[in-house]
Formats: structure tokens, C-alpha cells, sequence
């Protein structure tokens, strides 16, 4: 369906398509009159998360999130400042009856990256990825109009694997620039040694780190999964990324973990995307 975008809602939709793209095929299976708001979630989610990547120093990070604090309470006072991903923030939280909370809770789970140490164990980086990727599902299934528990939380859980898996996925890009998100707690337990690990080499240990985080991931996408009874067939395709990190965690698992043999890209799965969709599974 060719649809009617602001140019605000235009920028969001090219913003995600080109920096989020796994994401972005999963809108394309969303009813056409919400799919823009949720690519304003996608887009908003996107400013926040690559602070890290674009400022050469934490402080800087610091600024660019208060920038966006501010930037949320200019929205929920109705003063937006002028940027596209905020107009079409704007009227999202105002359709959908969005928190303010949620949105500050967002932008406060991202203080994290600016600290390049890892987290200090698992539990720490599931509730890191709970906050961020987790709440972020949240919302759009909020979005798709759901109250009910069950899609919530399936929401929350499918988001929060889907963050696990990109962390295992971005450990070589990490290290490169001296950040490590694998729990210290694995590290220590498996005795990897981090001049190691930001050299790139590989060693057993590290790939045990990564199968720890990808079964905490799989166990995430489990209990979201026990839910599908529950969850109406409509709201089942704000889960698509599932499908998604299935793929993902097969291609790890068969390459025995090791974070540095994962190709950085991989063809985009359309068609495991559409049968899951029409299906009604995800």
C-alpha cells in the first residue's frame, strides 16, 4: 500500500530501513495505519541507541541523552523542538497514550553504553536488554493496541533475546573499540582475557561466554513463545523479529559460537519473515 507519510514520517522510515533493517522488514507486515508510528518508535529508538558510536567521549554522550530528556518534556509540555523524529514522535505518544515515563526510562538504560565496561553478570545484562530492546517492544505493541499481559510481556521477552543476540553478534565490533558487554562474571568464569579479546583472537572461554548469552536469549524467546495462545494473530506480528533471531542464534551456534567468525551482515530472511506472518506464529 502506497501511504500518505509526512516528511517527518518519511525521514523515519529511511533512518530505520538503512540503520535498523531487521526492524524495518518486520513493519512491513504491520496494518498500514499504524505502521509509521512504529517506525517512529524504531527511529526514536535508533537516536538514542548510537550515541555511543557518534561522540568521541562519555560527557558528550551525557549531553546528546540530556538533549533528548529535554527534547521529551518539550513534547509531553507541547513545545517539540523542530526535528523530524521528534514531530513524529509527537504524535505517536499522543495517539497511543504513551508515558513520559517510558520514554525517560529509554533514554536512561542508554547512560550504560557510555560506561565501556562490561556489566558486572548476566543478571545485569538481561536487565539491560529488558530496558532497552525489551521496554522498546513494549511500546509497540502498545502501539498495535494491546493492554493484555500476555502480549506485553511476550513483547518484552521477544525484544530482550533480540538484544542479547545483537550484543553476541557486535562482540568483534566492540572490542575493536575497547567495549565489552559480556557479563565480567562469564569473563572471570571462563577465564577470557580481555588484551585477548581486544586483539580479536578467539579462545574457548569466550565462546562459552557466548552460548551463555545466547541460551539466556533462547529462554527469553521460549517463554514469549508460551504465550502465543494468548496473543491475538494480529498482535502476534509486532514479534516478528523472532523469527529473525532464530536465524541469527542457528548461524552462531553453528559457527560454535565464536563471536569472530559472525559475518557482520547477512541476507535479510523476507520470505521466513512473510511465512511466519501469514501463519500467524512468530
Amino acid at each position: 500500500t502506497v501511504m500518505n507519510l509526512t516528511e517527518s514520517e518519511k525521514y523515519c522510515l529511511s533512518e530505520v530501513r538503512r540503520d535498523d533493517h531487521d526492524r524495518y522488514l518486520t513493519t512491513l507486515f504491520l496494518p498500514p495505519e499504524i505502521r509509521s508510528d512504529v517506525l517512529a518508535l524504531y527511529a526514536f529508538n535508533l537516536e538514542i541507541a548510537r550515541t555511543r558510536e557518534i561522540v568521541s567521549e562519555p560527557l558528550l554522550g551525557q549531553i546528546r541523552l540530556q538533549w533528548w530528556r529535554e527534547t521529551i518534556e518539550g513534547v509531553y509540555g507541547g513545545t517539540p523542538r523542530a526535528h523530524p523524529v521528534v514531530e513524529a514522535l509527537a504524535a505517536v505518544c499522543q495517539k497511543h497514550d504513551i508515558e513520559k515515563s517510558t520514554l525517560d526510562g529509554l533514554i536512561d538504560a542508554r547512560e550504560a553504553d557510555l560506561d565501556d565496561a562490561p556489566p558486572p553478570d548476566l543478571p545485569a545484562l538481561q536487565l539491560y536488554a529488558a530496558e532497552t530492546s525489551g521496554q522498546l517492544g513494549i511500546l509497540v505493541m502498545r502501539a498495535m493496541g494491546a493492554t493484555d499481559a500476555a502480549s506485553l510481556e511476550a513483547a518484552a521477552k521477544v525484544g530482550s533475546a533480540w538484544a542479547l543476540v545483537g550484543l553476541a553478534r557486535s562482540v568483534a565490533f566492540h572490542a575493536q573499540h575497547q567495549r565489552i558487554y559480556i557479563p565480567d562474571a562469564l569473563l572471570s568464569e571462563y577465564e577470557v582475557e580481555r588484551r585477548r579479546l581486544f586483539d580479536l583472537k578467539p579462545s574457548p572461554g569466550l565462546n562459552k561466554s557466548i552460548e551463555r548469552m545466547i541460551e539466556s536469549a533462547e529462554a527469553d524467546l521460549a517463554s514469549a513463545r508460551a504465550r502465543k495462545l494468548e496473543i491475538s494473530r494480529a498482535e502476534r506480528k509486532a514479534l516478528l523479529l523472532a523469527p529473525l533471531a532464530d536465524r541469527y542464534i542457528a548461524s552462531i551456534r553453528k559457527l560454535d559460537f565464536d563471536p569472530f567468525t559472525i559475518p557482520a551482515s547477512q541476507p535479510p530472511h523476507i520470505l521466513r519473515l512473510a511465512w511466519a506472518a501469514w501463519r500467524g506464529t512468530y
